[in-house]
């Protein structure tokens, strides 16, 4: 595994080609009924048009199913993080995505790794790095809606690094982890019903 910058030799149109064709695009108009959410949440959130004031996901990021040209075979996770999105190739040129919460800068990665592990509503203990970062943080959580890993968590390899859920759903979207990949809850539950330890994840 090496540690990179997000902008790695796979991003931006080349990525987007795979996946959407020439000419796509993740940076289409939002809807003209939804805005940004005024307390600016996130990229990932917008005000309700139904609810003004109410925060809900921007519809863009939401999972849906794509187009996929490249050679991974079916059942391959593909990570971007410089655009924040995580792939689920389903095979027949077509992959699932979703948005996703990556490292912040100077805690960014890529890789290729497998799924070792997998867990519901995980629990959580902070490595030794995060404590001496963070030595407010507790030094272990009962898994539950409280706990940062959120509902489901997949780990990768020998690695501290995890595809986990989040009760954080407005930092989708974002660079707020210390290197793990987060997804709102409703999305991770999606995944981890799809995916088996030992599934191939390559992270760009």
């Amino acid at each position: 595994m090496r540690r990179v910058a997000a902008q790695g030799e796979y991003g931006g149109g080349f990525f987007e080609m795979l996946f959407r064709g020439p000419g796509g695009s993740r940076n289409e108009s939002a809807p003209a009924n939804y805005r940004q959410f005024p307390a600016d949440l996130g990229p990932g959130m917008v005000e309700s048009p139904n609810q003004p004031g109410q925060p809900v996901m921007d519809p863009r990021f939401m999972k849906q199913e794509v187009s996929y040209d490249g050679t991974e075979g079916a059942g391959t996770i593909i990570i971007n993080t410089r655009d924040r999105m995580l792939y689920l190739v389903q095979g027949e040129g077509r992959a699932v995505r979703y948005c996703i919460g990556v490292g912040r800068p100077g805690f960014t990665w890529s890789g290729v790794h497998h799924i070792t592990n997998k867990r519901e509503w995980p629990d959580w203990t902070p490595p030794d790095e995060m404590l001496r970062r963070r030595p407010d943080l507790p030094r272990h959580m009962a898994g539950g809606p409280e706990n940062p890993l959120g509902a489901r968590a997949m780990y990768l390899g020998s690695t501290l690094y995890r595809i986990h859920g989040s009760n954080e759903p407005w930092t989708i979207g974002t660079q707020v982890s210390s290197g793990c990949i987060r997804m709102r809850n409703e999305d991770v539950v999606d995944l981890y019903s799809r995916v088996k330890v030992g599934t191939k994840v390559v992270v760009m």
